[in-house]
């Protein structure tokens, strides 16, 4: 049904397959009364969000990436929790959840610095910030109950951070049902927390600068001064290594294919029609900027509406579980439920729908009054809303997809950004740019970028909250609990992100802004966009081109990939993952790649063993581990670069070791890698 191939079944990760679970097993669940939504946990929930929010914005903007805060939530409030005692499983689980909407709507720093930018605003007005943050944000929720069983319960998608952080739990609190498996003993957990530390512990080296983060070279294709141009660049991370684990085979090898792709023929093709002088690196890395990542969004574009399509069916069957479960709960007959069948009520997602939507509405009105567009502002209101409503639930489910393929920290939330942001300025130049004066063109390009940063935090949460209701899944969590939590969650979250902005655009600034500094951040990601927007009201076909030959390319895979799913019966070529390899850099995607292959190679080893679902649960635990160190590292090196604008700030070498410690961070990764997996796969014999 899916264009994966099922990496770890729900069993051998201790989660429940709710197809074959037994009628005891059903009846435990339904009977067991455990602390879950507790108020101890929603303020520790709540205080992790303000702190992984603040540095998820810096980082964010610095460097164009943020991280998934539900792992290092996790490990936090699991030391809290038991200090405070009496803790359980289901109540750690929602203390990241709570904590996860930092690290999601947070990526709203991809589309909102673009008022900047553009020069529409000079700060970030509060609450409007915090209307469009928390509006969109509760809607994704809301779009997200329908989709769970669709996409979590009856999928077979692998949700690599939503399973490693599951495992996290469950050898952490000893929470489990059966007592005789490797995660209730000590080898279980001694997998995490070797993994864990040995994570930590390279990441810490990293940061001295005595191993090089990663191991990046570009070349040119040719003797001549401007000549073509590639490179790749395999970022030395033990987390995207786990993850490459957790995904599985097929999606690393169509993310390999994908950054073969983009660097292999896009970046030299680009980079001969449009040559340059000077260092290859820059222009290699400017060529991706400006070309490849816009055929990436077109493949991606094309994988989406595939993937839609596919899953037209699971949807409506998730509706109509959901509605009949909403109906069995009003009738009284709720206890005849699973408790992990328990959703907030189909009645109750369309009342906090339309409360959402009317301030949404009133959003979109104001800002088109205010913005000079007043003799529009109901065609634009109503369009705007049918946008955000309409695409906003098709990318939501494209995006709950991608999480399920290959996490949410690396679901492609940027491109899902740009497909929007492109859709409202076609709208805007069909509908009315033609009766305006040339200089209302900012006006559009601000509309425009408005209704993205609505439509983007719909996106980032049900994105975010498909991956936490995976974790629930499999810690046996009650699912109604978690969305209400995930609710509160998102109105912390937005609260604090409109401050935090506000302070880094007065401290730092944003590059290409009116009156930026040297020392502006870069926000990438938000320059992209505001850029598109401009290209499209501004009618520049360029940008069209290429993504109309990215969705070509995107067109070629799904043949492909159908001829497979005819001809063989395991291999597959996910196409949503090979336009994500090309949308995407390659520090982000190669490790992902080699993490998967060499998974895939101890799982074959694995099932020559004597307890081969043993060794690969472990496999899959050290892998969990190895994910929870650098993520929980990552947040306190965060924090440090904020503070002292050092980006090294505990290095111990200079650029002049530079050489030496590609060298030696390699070599080690490679023996890392090498000890831990012959490590788990012996433990068992011993």
């Amino acid at each position: 049904m899916h264009e994966t191939t099922k990496h770890n079944n729900h069993n051998s990760t201790g989660g429940i397959d709710m197809g074959t679970e037994s009628r005891a097993e059903r009846i435990n669940i339904r009977t067991q009364s455990r602390a879950e939504l507790t108020l101890r946990g929603l303020v520790l929930g709540g205080l992790l969000t303000v702190v992984f929010t603040a540095a998820n914005v810096y980082f964010g903007l610095k460097a164009g990436l943020t991280f998934s805060t539900s792992i290092p939530a996790v490990v936090l409030s699991m030391a809290l929790l038991r200090w405070l005692g009496n803790t359980t499983a289901q109540e750690n689980n929602i203390v990241q959840t709570v904590a996860s909407t930092a690290g999601t709507l947070s990526s709203i720093i991809f589309v909102l610095p673009g008022f900047i930018m553009i020069g529409w605003w000079s700060g970030f007005p509060y609450w409007q910030s915090v209307a469009i943050c928390a509006a969109g944000g509760i809607l994704g929720v809301m779009y997200s109950i329908p989709l769970r069983r669709a996409l979590v319960t009856d999928s077979d998608l692998p949700y690599p951070e939503g399973t490693a952080c599951a495992e996290v739990i469950k050898v952490g609190s000893g929470d489990v049902a059966d007592k005789d498996s490797v995660e209730s003993g000590g080898k279980g957990l001694m997998a995490v927390l070797v993994g864990s530390l040995v994570s930590a512990l390279f990441l810490v080296l990293v940061q001295t600068r005595l191993f090089l983060g990663d191991v990046a070279h570009s070349l040119r294709l040719g003797s001549e001064p401007k000549a073509p141009v590639s490179g790749f660049d395999f970022q030395l991370s033990l987390a995207l290594f786990g993850i490459g684990h957790l995904v599985g085979i097929s999606c690393g090898i169509a993310m390999f294919v994908g950054a073969v792709i983009g660097w292999g023929w896009g970046v030299p093709h680009f980079s001969a029609l449009h040559p340059g002088a000077g260092d290859a690196a820059v222009l290699a890395h400017a060529t991706w900027s400006h070309y490849v990542r816009y055929v990436g969004a077109g493949a991606i574009a094309v994988s989406a509406i595939w993937t839609l399509l596919k899953l037209v069916r699971p949807v409506i069957g998730g509706l109509k579980g959901a509605i009949a479960s909403s109906r069995a709960r009003k009738a009284g007959r709720g206890e005849s439920l699973a408790r992990t069948e328990h959703d907030i009520p189909v009645d109750q997602v369309g009342l906090v729908s339309l409360i959402c939507i009317v301030p949404i509405c009133w959003l979109l009105w104001n800002f088109a009054t205010s913005a000079g567009l007043g003799q529009h502002a109901l065609l634009l209101t109503v369009g705007g809303i049918i946008i955000v409503v309409v695409i906003g639930f098709l990318v939501s489910t494209v995006c709950g997809y991608m999480a399920g393929l290959i996490g949410a920290s690396n679901s492609p939330l940027s491109g899902i950004g740009i497909l929007v942001v492109a859709t409202t300025a076609l709208f805007l130049v069909v509908t009315v740019k033609s009766s305006l004066p040339p200089q209302m063109g900012k006006a559009l390009v601000a509309y425009a970028l408005f209704v993205t940063a609505v439509v983007f935090n719909v996106a980032a949460i049900a994105n975010n909250n498909l991956q936490d209701l995976k974790t629930g899944q499999l810690v046996e969590s009650t699912p109604s609990k978690q969305q209400w939590a995930l609710v509160y969650g998102v109105m912390v979250s937005a609260l604090v992100i409109p401050p935090v902005l506000d302070l880094v655009n007065k401290a730092y600034g944003f590059a290409g802004a009116p009156g930026a500094t040297a020392h502006a951040l870069p926000a990438p990601q938000a320059g992209l966009i505001s850029a598109l927007a401009q290209a499209v009201i501004q009618s520049d076909p360029e940008k069209w081109r290429l993504m109309g030959g990215g969705a070509l390319i995107g067109a070629g895979v799904i043949v492909f990939d159908w001829l497979l799913s005819r001809t063989t019966k395991s291999l597959r070529l996910p196409p949503l993952a090979v336009g994500l390899g090309i949308y995407l850099p390659t520090t982000a995607t190669l490790m992902v790649s080699v993490g998967a292959v060499v998974g895939w190679w101890f799982d074959r080893g694995a099932d020559r063993s004597a307890k081969p679902d043993a060794v690969k649960q472990l496999g899959v635990l050290l892998a969990s581990g190895l994910i929870v160190g650098e993520s929980v590292l990552a947040v306190a090196f965060t924090a440090l670069v904020a503070f002292t604008g050092n980006p090294f700030p505990i290095g111990v070498v200079g650029d002049s070791f530079a050489s030496a410690s590609e060298w030696l961070g390699a070599i080690a990764f490679v023996v890392v890698i090498f000890l831990l997996y012959r490590r788990v796969g012996r433990s068992l014999a011993s």
